[in-house]
């Protein structure tokens, strides 16, 4: 991701999230959304979401421009939000209320990394949370 800007530049709803995966020890690709879903080296397809997985949001079951967040626990998705301004937890129905991202395109998971954290730190409203 050489020819894309670094948090330092601003971010991105996927910069964001990768950035939050790389703090807890994972090593996603620096890939966009449509790239992202799919890759099939870096990541799998996952069903069900655990703490870290990596969450795809759209208009509609195109992966092209879909929002990234990542998965926190208890059906809560950490994402940078361009809405409020700031990164947020929202609950599954948040995401499900608005137009935008109405539709969850799937689930992936980082494969081949460590998990160093078996149950990463909660933060209820992003408080916490490396830059915030």
């Amino acid at each position: 991701m050489a020819d894309r800007p670094g948090l330092d530049a601003g971010a991105n709803c996927q910069l964001f999230a990768y950035e939050v995966l790389r703090h807890f020890g994972l090593t996603p690709p620096d890939l966009r959304s449509s790239e992202l879903w799919a890759d099939t080296e870096s990541t799998t397809r996952v069903a069900v979401a655990r703490p870290l997985g990596l969450m795809l949001f759209n208009a509609d079951d195109e992966a092209y421009g879909a929002h990234v967040g990542v998965w926190v626990d208890d059906g809560r998705v950490l994402h940078l939000c361009a809405e409020v301004g700031r990164p947020v937890v929202w609950e599954m129905g948040e995401f499900a209320a608005r137009r935008r991202y109405k539709v969850l395109i799937g689930i992936k998971r980082v494969v081949g990394s460590p998990h160093p954290h078996p149950h990463p730190p909660r933060y209820p409203h992003g408080e916490g949370l490396p830059g915030l």
